[in-house]
C-alpha cells in the first residue's frame, strides 16, 4: 500500500476508537440516569443516543485527529 493508504487506514481506526469511546460514554450517562435496575433501562432509547453520538464523532474526526499526523484531516492525509 501506498502512503497515503496507510495514513487513512491509521485515520480509520483512530477515529473508530474515538466513535467506539464515546458512544460507551454516552450509553454509561444515559443508562445511570435514571434506572434502578436492568429492567429499568430504556436499552432502545440508549442504543439509539449512542449510535448518534458514535455518528457525530466519526464525523467530527473528518475535521482532523490528533492521533494522526499531527491532526490533519482526513483528505489532507499523505500530503507533503
Amino acid at each position: 500500500m501506498g502512503e497515503r493508504s496507510d495514513a487513512v487506514v491509521r485515520w480509520l481506526v483512530a477515529a473508530l476508537v474515538r466513535a467506539v469511546k464515546t458512544m460507551a460514554q454516552t450509553a454509561v450517562a444515559l443508562i445511570g440516569t435514571n434506572a434502578m435496575g436492568v429492567t429499568e433501562v430504556d436499552w432502545v432509547a440508549v442504543a439509539s443516543a449512542s449510535a448518534l453520538a458514535g455518528i457525530c464523532s466519526i464525523l467530527t474526526s473528518v475535521a482532523g485527529i490528533p492521533e494522526v499526523e499531527s491532526g490533519k484531516a482526513l483528505f489532507d492525509l499523505g500530503e507533503v
